[in-house]
């Protein structure tokens, strides 16, 4: 496949969704590289809904290590519990966190930051890593972000 991505403009959130799923489905087909394909999954939903970060944190020696993302730069390392990234590899569900002013312990990578969801990667049971994207808008993330990103995040393969 080309690696060029037919973006919607649809104020249809699970539309934009439902046409990016396999789009995204046909960029990892056959490409067993973990870094591409976090990598490109990252692109791919950045190209799409213009959010300010979108990246991935892998477990590595007991911390969520930066992986892969789309925006600027990050910070790298992130203990179990702390912030929204903590909290979600923590409590083995995803986050949705409307403005991250009000969460407690939130870790400010970017003062611009607003709001924020994170989908935990899960692979028997385990949290191997999480799937981070931050707004600068407050109130950016619903249970439709939730659903079709948890929904993506199993495509990635451990």
């Amino acid at each position: 496949m080309a690696e060029d991505l037919n973006i919607i403009q649809s104020t249809d959130k699970a539309a934009q969704y439902q046409s990016l799923i396999p789009q995204i489905e046909a960029l990892l087909h056959g490409e067993t590289d973990q870094t591409a394909n976090l990598a490109n999954m990252a692109a791919a939903l950045k190209e799409q809904f213009k959010w300010f970060w979108v990246g991935f944190y892998l477990v590595k020696e007991g911390q969520l290590v930066l992986g892969p993302f789309q925006g600027p730069v990050a910070c790298t390392r992130i203990g179990l519990g702390k912030g929204v990234c903590g909290a979600a590899w923590e409590q083995k569900k995803t986050l949705v966190v409307p403005d991250v002013e009000a969460f407690p312990g939130h870790i400010a990578c970017s003062s611009l930051s607003q709001s924020e969801i994170v989908v935990p990667l899960l692979h028997n049971g385990e949290v191997m890593g999480v799937l981070d994207v931050d707004s600068e808008m407050l109130d950016q993330f619903d249970e439709t972000d939730a659903l079709y990103l948890e929904e993506l995040v199993k495509l990635i393969k451990f």
